[in-house]
């Protein structure tokens, strides 16, 4: 059982940045959480001086299930077709952790105490810091909703927050699952089918072409950030090992070569170079690969929209040319317009301000990521030339 709380952790380090307004008439945060085996419980807390809610401030414990139904009625929201809707929180893993830590259990025979406790707290602080990243991720989607205009007045969504009983939210069976999948071949079909449609605003063709080729280039991005944080983290094992060993060495020799050994810190330093570029950018990259797809299912969604709006157009010429059913089409075709053009128009809105957002995070993570490198590289460089000043007067 593993569990947080803003007491005990103060200075929350934000790894992706959101451009939330500044709206104190709603603030949402996760105070505190309690992981019980697969299941993580989220304390959503809320204070708010809107009068759509009963209280002014309010606590609600809720599990991941209900934080993606909550997404998927905002999706499923005719209205929010021209939004950018936030995604969804990925669901909490915890397995590569618990792996590490069955088999140093396995190995515990193996070592010595020392090195036990001492693998058995980087673990603990790996799953912890994995512990933080997922409740943080279920935090920023429920700001990214309560900073929005629309978004913070969906009655979902105020249910969610304020309704202080379980939501009776079960995960879907394999027949829902099934029609989700079976709903995602026909997007793709549509997809197929629409890309024949051509484009009336130059706007919106530009930002297709720019989000297909960034949703490729991000997803490169981050597969490569992982690969570099990973190799971090597999010198920061080396070091462990080889510390060891020269700790061993120099039980078998005179203490001051004890003094020579700055291995140990040179793991840690390298751990919280690690720590930092997945806190800093890979996370980030993770997160916009998300918001980016969000993006595109905008366009989708506007493009299905543009065809139907021509073959309302279509409908209504062949009725003309029968001479029937006119009143009909033409409706329909009115309706179709009227949901295109609103499509449209809060569309450009969304895609502009994604833009903006998406900039200031990235620049305010590459700028603190670059000043904690340089950090950590200066405290390299002391740690190793006083090493060499320690060997030299020996």
């Amino acid at each position: 059982m593993t569990s947080i709380s803003e007491d005990s952790d103060k200075e929350k380090v934000r790894s992706v940045s959101v451009d939330l307004n500044n709206d104190a008439s709603l603030v949402i945060d996760i105070p505190d959480a309690l992981c019980e085996r697969d299941k993580v419980k989220f304390t959503v807390h809320t204070k708010t001086t809107l009068s759509s809610f009963q209280k002014p401030e309010f606590s609600v414990p809720r599990q991941h299930e209900e934080f993606i139904w909550l997404h998927d009625t905002i999706v499923e929201t005719e209205e929010y077709a021209g939004l950018i809707i936030p995604p969804a929180p990925p669901k909490p893993d915890f397995e590569g952790p618990r792996e590490k830590m069955h088999k140093l259990g396995e190995g515990e025979s193996s070592m010595t105490k020392e090195e036990y406790a001492k693998m058995k707290q980087e673990l603990e602080a790996e799953y912890l810091a994995v512990f933080k990243k997922t409740v943080q991720v279920h935090e920023v989607f429920l700001q990214r909703l309560s900073s929005h205009p629309i978004f913070r007045k969906d009655r979902n969504f105020q249910i969610f927050l304020e309704y202080d009983q379980d939501l009776s939210v079960r995960r879907k069976n394999a027949k829902e699952m099934f029609g989700g999948f079976f709903k995602n071949m026909v997007k793709s079909a549509d997809e197929v089918l629409i890309s024949g449609v051509k484009e009336v605003d130059e706007f919106f063709e530009q930002e297709k072409t720019f989000l297909l080729d960034y949703s490729s280039k991000i997803k490169d991005a981050s597969a490569k950030a992982e690969k570099m944080t990973r190799s971090h983290k597999n010198v920061a094992d080396d070091y462990n090992h080889i510390s060891g060993a020269l700790n061993s060495t120099a039980a078998d020799n005179n203490t001051a070569f004890k003094k020579t050994i700055s291995v140990c810190v040179l793991q840690k330093l390298e751990d919280r170079v690690a720590s930092d570029q997945e806190l800093k950018l890979t996370e980030l990259l993770r997160y916009y690969t998300r918001d980016i797809q969000a993006a595109k299912d905008l366009l989708y969604r506007r493009a299905r929209a543009l065809a139907d709006n021509e073959n309302s157009n279509k409908a209504l010429d062949k009725a003309r040319l029968k001479g029937k059913d006119i009143a009909q089409a033409e409706e329909n075709q009115k309706q179709c317009l009227q949901k295109f053009d609103k499509l449209s128009e809060s569309g450009k809105k969304e895609l502009t301000s994604f833009k903006a957002r998406r900039v200031v995070a990235f620049r305010k993570n590459l700028i603190e990521m670059t000043e904690l490198e340089i950090k950590h590289a200066k405290n390299s460089v002391s740690l190793l030339q006083g090493s060499i000043e320690i060997l030299n007067s020996n």
